[in-house]
Formats: C-alpha cells, structure tokens, sequence
C-alpha cells in the first residue's frame, strides 16, 4: 500500500513545473517528510519513487524560482545603478 501523500507529493512536483514555481518548495519538504516516513515504515507503505520523483521536480522548481528572483533583483540593482549616473 501505498503512502497516502506519495501522489500528493507527485501532483505537487508537477504543478509547481508546470503552473506556478511556489509550489516547488511546498514539494520539496513535503517529498522529504514522505520518504523519511517511507523509509522508516519497515515496508509497510510504498510509493517511495512516485514520492522522490515529486521531491526532485520541487528541487527542480525550487531552483526555477531562485534564478528567476536572482534575475529580477539583478535587473533591479541594474537599473538604479543606471539612473543614478551622472552625465559630465
């Protein structure tokens, strides 16, 4: 039998590629408690690759969403640092 929050993990790994970044952390640490939970079950519950597959598209995700932060405040310190020059 499967984890009962294996496919939640999965669904949320995928959404957070797929529509919206911010789920990519919420997957990350959730996929991480799964498998802990998993791993510790003594075989009792399964679904540990549809879980590790989740986790990773949140890893995945989760550095999307960092790049793309990382860009835009880049952009931002680009354009003060251009509108406070001065011309001679």
């Amino acid at each position: 039998m499967d984890h009962p929050q294996a496919t939640t993990v999965l669904v949320l790994g995928i959404v957070s590629l797929v529509v919206c970044g911010l789920a990519g952390p919420f997957a990350w640490i959730m996929g991480n408690r799964v498998v802990r939970e998993i791993d510790a079950s003594g075989g009792r519950w399964g679904g540990r690759s549809t879980a590790n597959i989740g986790r990773i598209l949140g890893i995945i995700a989760s550095v999307l969403l960092g790049l793309v932060v990382l860009f835009f405040v880049g952009i931002f310190i680009f354009a003060i640092a251009v509108g406070t020059t001065t011309s001679p």
